[in-house]
C-alpha cells in the first residue's frame, strides 16, 4: 500500500514562490501516474498537475500553467510542486494524488495525502 504525505506549505505574498513536496511510500511507487489537486475554501477540490510515471509527460490546468511546474525524483520517492508567481486565487489545501491512469479526473487516483495548505496574501 502506498501513502503519500505532503510538505512545503504555508503563508507566502503575492507575487512569491513556495516548493510542495509530496513523500511517497510503499514499493508501487514507481507504478503510480502522480499528481496535485487543490480545494479553495468553499469551492470544490480541482486538479492543478500531473506528471507521468517516468516523467516524460506533464499536463497542468490553465489556471497555472506557466507559472508552476510538477517533477519527480523516483530514486528518492518525490513529487514537488514547484509554484511561482503566486496569486491569492492560489490560496487552498494542496493535495498529493497518486493513480494508474493518466487523468485530470479525482476519481482515477485512489491515493491521497492529508493537504498541506498555502496561503498567498495581498
Amino acid at each position: 500500500q502506498v501513502q503519500l504525505v505532503e510538505s512545503g506549505g504555508g503563508l507566502v505574498q503575492a507575487g512569491g514562490s513556495l516548493r510542495l513536496s509530496c513523500t511517497a511510500s510503499g514499493r508501487t511507487y514507481m507504478w503510480y501516474v502522480m499528481g496535485w489537486f487543490r480545494q479553495a475554501p468553499g469551492k470544490e477540490r480541482e486538479f492543478v498537475a500531473m506528471i507521468t510515471r517516468n516523467g516524460e509527460s506533464t499536463t497542468y490546468a490553465d489556471s497555472v500553467k506557466g507559472r508552476f511546474t510538477i517533477s519527480r525524483d523516483n530514486a528518492l520517492n518525490m513529487i514537488h510542486l514547484q509554484m511561482n508567481s503566486l496569486k491569492i486565487e492560489d490560496t487552498a489545501v494542496y493535495y498529493c494524488a497518486g493513480g494508474n491512469v493518466q487523468s485530470t479526473l479525482e476519481k482515477w487516483y485512489g491515493v491521497w495525502g492529508q493537504g498541506t495548505q498555502v496561503t498567498v496574501s495581498s
